[in-house]
């Protein structure tokens, strides 16, 4: 069973091979110093051969010693050095299977490999506060770095301060301000394996280019680039269940499909239609948790609102049964879909797209130009949906014309984020006003859904001799609000039916 520590640390290199922690009473805060002792330490750490894991800031390790000993896998939280999340399983001759899942969008077939082993004397020191309660550990490790099936080895001494559980981010700052008095400096290495890899001479993964973009096509293929990396970040987070990974996942594949759509002129269909059909697979697969978690928390706001002496009967209850049977079968299904042949299958035409990115002789023109002419196309389509749909009366043809609507106003608000970069605040104000029509509809949406819900428990309480009272409630509820919603449409969309271009 693999556990999750939250990890906010800074690492400083030692000024000379003697060196000695100066004194950290002096440190704000600091009531009492205390010496932990030595602990000898030993690391093998694993990558790929062309060190994938290296590449995106991810170490994955076996050791032994101290008492955290076992494999330790570390994520990067966000773009901050220093964040991560160390997620941990029991000592094993293998990478555990709990790891490897969450390492998979990165590693796709590619073996995982040891590449260097560390071997480290700690010398740990605690700062406590007047309390007792431990606020950092200090430790001066005196690492000896060797290459795995080579000859390279390299030694160093660096010092690393590790804030405690639940403790304040700032007091790293007050530990810092006491040890540069004492000559030290941040290191120039983001881990231990990053130095390790460069003093032994393995070669690291090469720059990206980083040039800013200038024509359509260079736009267009940083948007891609930007939801690809997106997709392959979160499929961690969306195996160890974090908040809102499955939608921000799902986000990812459908700005990829819009912008397949929207840039027809500049990316050759026939090539990106088959990848855009797998990520709408991809999209609907996770919808199944996704839709799941937000219809869970509609309906238990509504039961949270409604006033104690109308909840009649086990209306928390039903729900609660009802919300686990789904979530069991949700989570299951999502995890085997990105342990699939398909998932990689389809992370791999994502690359081998990006690599030799089939361009169109639009690709070649003014971002401008292009990026607008996209952004309009794609806002008309959005006009002639919301009329159509205004133009029905209500009922179940004007909540599916009210849900295309929905999709098309997604796909122009993509097509406006896509345009910022080139246009400015204009496209930025066009996604802006667009996102809002798109709200709007999605909440119409969501309650469209939960009236369906809605129903099936009302019939599961009848059917188990409980009172539907208060199903048929929230039904009504549910109901005026989608009425209010299509009140509310017109005057929304009138102020984003100029796409003022």
């Amino acid at each position: 069973m693999a556990e999750t520590k939250r990890e906010i640390e800074r690492k400083y290199d030692a000024p000379d091979e003697g060196f000695r922690l100066p004194d950290l009473h002096k440190v704000p805060g600091v009531a009492e110093v205390i010496d932990k002792g030595v602990v000898e330490l030993d690391a093998v750490y694993y990558d790929t051969p062309d060190q994938r894991l290296a590449a995106q800031r991810i170490t994955l390790r076996r050791r032994t010693g101290g008492d955290d000993a076992g494999w330790h896998l570390k994520l990067p939280v966000g773009v901050e050095d220093g964040v991560r999340d160390e997620v941990r399983a029991p000592l094993s001759d293998d990478v555990p299977r709990s790891l490897t899942g969450l390492v998979r969008s990165r590693v796709r077939s590619a073996q995982l490999v040891p590449v260097v082993r560390l071997r480290s004397s700690r010398d740990v020191t605690h700062l406590a506060d007047a309390d007792g309660t431990v606020l950092a550990e200090v430790c001066v490790d005196a690492v000896r770095a060797e290459r795995i099936g080579g000859e390279q080895a390299t030694e160093w001494t660096e010092i690393e301060v590790e804030l405690a559980d639940d403790g304040d981010p700032a007091f790293l700052g007050k530990v810092e301000k006491r040890l540069r008095k004492a000559g030290v400096e941040r290191s120039a290495s983001a881990s231990k394996l990053a130095r390790a890899m460069e003093e032994t001479g393995i070669r690291g993964p090469g720059k990206s280019d980083e040039r800013k973009p200038v024509t359509a096509g260079d736009h267009v293929l940083a948007r891609l680039r930007e939801q690809r990396d997106a997709l392959v970040e979160l499929d961690p987070a969306v195996r160890r269940d974090l908040p809102d990974a499955v939608h921000q996942m799902r986000v990812a594949t459908r700005r990829l499909r819009s912008a397949f759509k929207t840039y027809k002129k500049v990316l050759d269909p026939a090539v990106t239609g088959p990848v855009g059909e797998e990520l709408k697979w991809l999209g609907a697969e996770l919808g199944v948790d996704r839709d799941r978690e937000v219809l869970t928390d509609r309906l238990t706001a509504r039961i949270d609102a409604l006033p104690r002496t109308l909840l009649l009967g086990p209306v928390r209850g039903r729900l609660r049964i009802w919300a686990v049977a789904r979530r069991l079968g949700s989570r299951r299904h999502t995890v085997a879909v990105l342990d699939g042949r398909r998932y990689l299958a389809l992370l791999e035409s994502l690359d081998a797209l990006l690599a030799d990115p089939p361009l169109l002789p639009a690709a070649d023109r003014p971002a401008a130009n292009v990026l607008v002419k996209a952004a309009l196309k794609d806002h008309a389509r959005l006009a002639a949906r919301i009329d159509h749909a205004l133009s029905l009366p209500p009922g179940t043809d004007r909540d599916h014309a009210l849900h295309d609507a929905r999709k098309a106003a997604k796909r122009a608000r993509y097509a406006g984020e896509t345009a910022v970069l080139a246009l400015g605040k204009k496209a930025k104000k066009f996604a802006k006003r667009v996102k809002k029509v798109q709200s709007l509809l999605g909440d119409h949406q969501d309650s469209v859904v939960a009236r369906e819900a809605l129903r099936d428990l009302a019939i599961q309480a009848h059917a188990a001799g409980e009172t539907a009272f208060a199903w048929g409630l929230l039904y009504g509820q549910e109901q005026a609000a989608a009425t209010d919603g299509e009140r509310a449409l017109p005057a929304v969309w009138k102020r984003a039916a100029k796409p003022r271009l």
